[in-house]
This record gives C-alpha cells, sequence and structure tokens, in this order.
C-alpha cells in the first residue's frame, strides 16, 4: 500500500507546479495572462489548492525548503526528509512533463515566429516556461543589457529573502499558539504569499523559493531539446539561486520564527 504521505506530497507538488508552470506557458506562448501579477495569482491559487486538497496526507509540504527547516526548526522526522524531497522531485517533473504534451505545438510556434533555435544560447526565451532565469526573460533572448541589471549576488539574496519570508509566514500561520493565525485560511494566506513575493522578485529572479519547483522542471527541459541552455545560461547560478538560496533562505525564515515569535506565542 502506497503511504499517503508520498501520495499527498506527489499529487500536491505536481498540482503546484502544473498549475503554476501552466500559466508561465500560457503566458508567454499565447499572451493569456498579462503582467507579472497574473501569473503570479494564479501560482498562489495553484499553491492554496494544492494545500488544501493534500494538506491531510502529507502536511502539503511541497517544497524541499520546507521540509528541511521543518526538519531542523520543529518536530519533523529526519529520517522522512529524503523520502519527501525525492516525491516532491518526482511530482514536480511529472507536471513539466505533462505541460510540455499541452504545450509542446505552442512552444514549437512561438519559437518559430521568434526565430529561436532550441538548445541554442537565447532559447531561454522559451525554456523559460519550466526552470528559472535571472533576470526574467519575458519571453526575450537575455541581452548582455538586461544581464546587467540583475548581479548573481542580487539574485541569490532575492531568494534567501523571499524563500525566508515564506518560511515565516508558514510557520507563524501554523503555530496553534498564536491567536490571530488565519486558522481555516492557512492555505490562502500561504498561496497570497507567493503571489506577494513573486509580484515583487518574479522580474528579478522569477520568484523561484522552492528547489524541487525549479531543479525538475530544468532537468525536464535539458531533456526535452534545450540541451545544456537550462543549466548554462546563468553560469552556476541554477544551483546557487535556485537551490541553495532557497534552503538557506529556508533555514533563516525558521531561525527568525524560532528566535522571534515561537516563544512571544508561548507566553500570550
Amino acid at each position: 500500500m502506497i503511504p499517503k504521505w508520498l501520495t499527498g506530497e506527489i499529487i500536491g507538488t505536481f498540482l503546484m507546479v502544473f498549475f503554476g508552470c501552466g500559466s508561465v506557458c500560457a503566458a508567454v506562448t499565447t499572451g493569456a495572462q498579462v503582467g507579472v501579477f497574473q501569473v503570479a495569482i494564479v501560482w498562489g491559487l495553484g499553491i492554496a489548492t494544492a494545500i488544501h486538497l493534500t494538506g491531510s496526507l502529507s502536511g502539503a509540504h511541497l517544497n524541499p525548503a520546507v521540509t528541511v527547516s521543518l526538519a531542523v526548526w520543529s518536530d519533523f522526522p529526519k529520517i522522512r526528509v529524503m523520502p519527501y524531497v525525492a516525491a516532491q522531485f518526482c511530482g514536480a517533473f511529472l507536471a513539466a512533463a505533462m505541460l510540455f504534451g499541452i504545450f509542446g505545438g505552442n512552444l514549437s510556434a512561438f519559437e518559430k515566429e521568434r526565430q529561436i533555435i532550441r538548445g541554442q544560447p537565447g532559447s531561454e526565451a522559451s525554456a523559460m516556461v519550466f526552470g528559472e532565469f535571472f533576470p526574467s526573460p519575458g519571453g526575450q533572448p537575455l541581452t548582455p543589457e538586461a544581464r546587467e541589471r540583475v548581479s548573481a549576488g542580487a539574485a541569490f539574496g532575492a531568494e534567501v529573502i523571499g524563500t525566508a519570508i515564506l518560511l515565516l509566514v508558514i510557520f507563524c500561520a501554523t503555530d496553534e499558539r498564536n491567536q490571530s493565525r488565519p486558522r481555516l485560511l492557512n492555505a490562502t494566506v500561504i498561496g497570497l504569499t507567493v503571489t506577494l513575493l513573486i509580484s515583487l522578485l518574479g522580474p528579478l529572479t522569477m520568484a523561484c523559493f522552492n528547489p524541487a519547483r525549479d531543479l525538475a522542471p530544468r532537468l525536464f527541459s535539458s531533456l526535452a531539446g534545450w540541451g545544456t541552455v537550462p543549466f548554462s545560461t546563468n553560469g552556476c547560478g541554477w544551483f546557487t539561486v535556485y537551490i541553495a538560496a532557497p534552503m538557506l533562505g529556508g533555514l533563516l525564515g525558521g531561525a527568525i520564527y524560532r528566535l522571534l515569535f515561537k516563544g512571544a506565542y508561548r507566553q500570550r
């Protein structure tokens, strides 16, 4: 029998990436969403939906940064960290494959219209529907001038801060001793927090905050024809900005909660 937490993390992460990356696919290839906020709100609603559907099965971590931070700063069993992370990567990879099957024709037409050769420099303009790049390509090849707007250090800092805020909200919103917590609206508050963060930081780094959400679709895009582009466009940024930074930010957010909030809630 399949453990319910495994089902929860695979399906929950699948739904989150399907809705979120799906909104990016639609925005880039069809112009269905106009502006960062419309993509951001779909991400937020997708996360809230995934949490509502799978929270009772696995706790709806859906993010390695959440799982590791809970293991460090809460009582989540450390022995389950790697299985949870593996399930999250599996769900995200399956969602990317599903989206490629649905939007494959649109992606090819988009590249043909803009004379983009998949797998060649400049094809990050279409690869961005799966993995993330800094600054956000916005459906266009990154130019030297565009790259100068966001340094690797600024992108790293943005991801650390964004993930720290997200984890602080998750810890505070789910702490039963917090008398002002949203209670039945936990998933909505977490989803809206992601919406706010994407609206603010999306133009800089595409707002990852989740290594599984980025690396699994990025790996899929590499296998689906984009080759080395997803892993070379920002140099080692695919690791430092989109894996290391969210993991560090998650631990930082948990530390802030532990030092400044957890004790205060207990005293009330």
